[in-house]
């Protein structure tokens, strides 16, 4: 892996681990054992950084979203839900949660990048709300966008949350989320 790809997963694995603004690049050049020059060779500035982060996620959710594309409805909404699992069980936070709380900080090329992959995110579980409807699998009465927002809004407050609580208020969370989308009306 190119020093420039290694200082994109250390820089992602500490804003979903400590947050933006509690990590700077001495922590990654102490992590990879590199100096400080090379990181600012590759990023000059940390808003540079972020973007290219927020970008690698962007790339990680057109691939997902590849992957499900012949799955039904219900999987789909599953394999989305386990992404946050799969992050959480390794001591961290989705890209979405750690970044949002730090929104007002950004530059705002940052906070375009990052409402893009808001956006996207909504779309896509928007469109497979939609498809669950429609396929008879998913019982909800609000519009798709609005429980597409709902749920996106209740794994980022569980992720929150059960750093607080405890460990499986995340899980009991997702899994309230997947036996809501099934409930009769």
């Amino acid at each position: 892996m190119k020093t420039r790809d290694k200082i994109i997963v250390v820089g992602d694995n500490l804003i979903r681990e400590k947050g933006y603004n509690a990590f700077s690049f001495s922590d990654i050049s102490k992590e990879l054992k590199i100096k400080n020059a090379s990181i600012h060779y590759h990023f000059p500035t940390k808003t540079n950084l972020v973007i290219a982060v927020i970008q690698k996620h962007l790339i990680l959710l057109e691939k997902f979203k590849t992957a499900v594309v012949n799955e039904n409805a219900i999987m789909k909404i599953i394999k989305f839900l386990s992404v946050y699992s799969i992050a959480k069980s390794g001591g961290k936070i989705s890209i979405l949660g750690s970044l949002a709380n730090d929104y007002n900080t950004f530059d705002p090329e940052v906070q375009t990048e990052l409402k893009i992959l808001t956006e996207s995110t909504i779309n896509w579980l928007t469109q497979t709300l939609t498809e669950g409807k429609k396929e008879g699998t998913f019982k909800f009465i609000q519009d798709p966008r609005t429980k597409a927002l709902t749920i996106i809004t209740t794994i980022l407050g569980a992720e929150q949350l059960s750093r607080i609580t405890y460990p499986h208020t995340f899980q009991t969370v997702k899994e309230n989320i997947l036996n809501d989308l099934k409930q009769e009306i």
